[in-house]
């Protein structure tokens, strides 16, 4: 069913973010532009079929009349927030399916929100998502629906892969449900030697 989009990499300030995923993976995350309204700004890499997401409070926005999403107003350290599903289109799936097999499971996903933001070379990207709930410390996804937009996926620079995503949570069986209706891999975890919260693990390409 359902296709890892994208993970949320939640900083404080997003040049610092940018500097240092570089000196750690020799590859450098691509801006990709402002949230109007929800002041925030991004910057992406690719892992090829899915992408990260570095995402930051935007000093160039006024103040939000609500929380900035994924708590960037309340991080001094980068930390992965949650990350994004997509439908499987080629096999017909749409988000709809989707956002009804997380229901199936007892899951309120929210309501699907049309969204929007400018590139820096002009150019506008459209997508719908479910907007995070962030329950079960960030392991249970939320849904995106890129419509007729290329994939930022296939866009951003490349060089590193994802190898696994990993978590804990205090209550892992509700957290695995919705990720095994999604199709997921059940990869939540109870909260014991592991702190709470989302884990991947993100090597570099090294070229032969």
């Amino acid at each position: 069913m359902a296709v890892i989009d994208h993970l949320v990499l939640a900083v404080p300030d997003l040049d610092a973010a940018i500097a240092d995923f570089e000196l750690s993976y020799g590859v450098r995350p691509a801006i990709g532009g402002r949230h109007q309204g929800l002041g925030t700004h991004n910057a992406l890499i690719s892992f090829g079929e899915s992408y990260l997401e570095l995402i930051a409070p935007d000093p160039s926005q006024p103040d939000p009349d609500s929380p900035r999403p994924f708590g960037v107003d309340d991080i001094d350290v980068p930390r992965l927030a949650t990350f994004a599903v997509r439908p499987d289109t080629a096999n017909g799936e749409t988000v709809e399916i989707l956002i009804a097999a997380c229901q199936a499971a007892s899951h309120d996903t929210g309501p699907l929100v049309s969204m929007s933001r400018q590139a820096p070379d002009g150019s506008v990207l459209t997508w719908r998502l479910t907007f995070p709930t962030m329950t079960h410390d960030g392991l249970v996804p939320f849904l995106i629906d890129w419509g007729g937009t290329v994939n930022p996926a296939a866009t951003a620079p490349g060089g590193v892969s994802l190898i696994e995503v990993s978590g804990a949570t205090s209550d892992p069986a509700g957290a695995n449900a919705v990720l095994r209706v999604l199709a997921l891999a059940e990869f939540a975890r109870p909260v014991g030697a592991s702190h709470p919260g989302l884990a991947a693990n993100i090597s570099a390409r090294h070229s032969s």
